[in-house]
């Protein structure tokens, strides 16, 4: 787990993790900042990226589940975070398997 201030947390994970209370939400920071890399709005996503910095957000997006993400998304954050460069960089969107 990512040690984040959970009161800088708690308004967004209000705002994007609307199915569960604040206080539950922050529990888990890794989900709070994926919620909001991945349907954030541009304010939001800055703040965020200001306040936790880009290993955060890259650490963020290399554990991310299956559903986490969507396409544009996904592209978008690997190319700002510097860890793509071409389409063809960006690797494929996590995937659930089943055993």
């Amino acid at each position: 787990m990512i040690p984040i201030d959970e009161e800088f947390l708690k308004p967004l994970a209000r705002k994007y993790i609307w199915w569960k209370t604040p206080e539950e939400a922050v529990r888990a920071p890794e989900r709070v900042i994926a919620q909001v890399m991945d349907i954030g709005d541009y304010a939001d996503a800055q703040l965020l990226a200001t306040k936790v910095g880009d290993a955060v957000l890259r650490t963020v997006l290399a554990r991310s589940q299956a559903g986490q993400f969507n396409a544009r998304s996904w592209a978008y954050w690997h190319y700002r975070l510097d860890m793509a460069r071409t389409e063809e960089e960006v690797p494929p969107l996590p995937v659930r398997r089943f055993i």
